[in-house]
């Protein structure tokens, strides 16, 4: 007999993720804010309370729609690497010994961003060039930068659907798989092989 349901989501990561020496920027829409600032607040809460981010070390921003994501993303990535270069005082481009502050606030590039939108279908082919521009931009700025990106723009029909995603409805959360995915590609590229 064939199987007729499945358990929706990603399987758990073959080891414990500790995010706490990471820096994570997490970029947001405005559009449909109501249902983006609630992924949001699921997505820093299973950063910082799931694996162990600190606060100090997610930067949030917001842009107006899905299509600005990308270009946030990537400025945002070029921006965290020049201040840290320009923090370097050899020419190597070793950090500047910081000064013991209490804080274990991070000064270096980004090792993950989590982009987050909802686009949901109207009446025009809008929806498909912004999705397809959303999708590859998303995947260029990653491939192009060395930083992993999360896609976090939920593409939906209708209001209804977008709802239903944005929530725990469908019996999971898209926000902390997205806060997962971040932590588990930074990681990845300390990993030891």
């Amino acid at each position: 007999m064939a199987q007729k349901t499945f358990e929706k989501g990603v399987s758990a990561p073959q080891s414990e993720l500790d995010g706490s020496g990471l820096r994570i920027a997490v970029i947001r829409t405005r559009w449909n804010h109501t249902l983006v600032d609630n992924l949001y607040n699921c997505v820093y809460e299973t950063l910082t309370k799931k694996y162990g981010v600190l606060p100090e070390n997610i930067v949030s921003d917001t842009v107006s729609g899905s299509y600005e994501l990308p270009m946030a993303a990537k400025q945002l990535i070029d921006l965290s690497k020049m201040q840290a270069s320009a923090t370097a005082n050899d020419l190597l481009g070793s950090p500047a010994p910081q000064q013991q502050t209490g804080s274990a606030k991070k000064t270096g590039p980004f090792d993950a961003v989590i982009c987050i939108g909802i686009v949901i279908k109207g009446g025009t082919a809008h929806f498909e060039y912004i999705c397809d521009a959303v999708t590859h931009g998303i995947m260029r700025v990653q491939l192009d930068t060395g930083v992993p990106v999360m896609f976090g723009v939920l593409t939906c029909y209708n209001d209804e659907q977008a709802i239903a995603r944005s929530s725990t409805e469908e019996g999971f959360h898209h926000a902390e798989e997205w806060a997962a995915g971040a932590v588990e590609q930074a990681l990845r590229k300390h990993r030891v092989l």
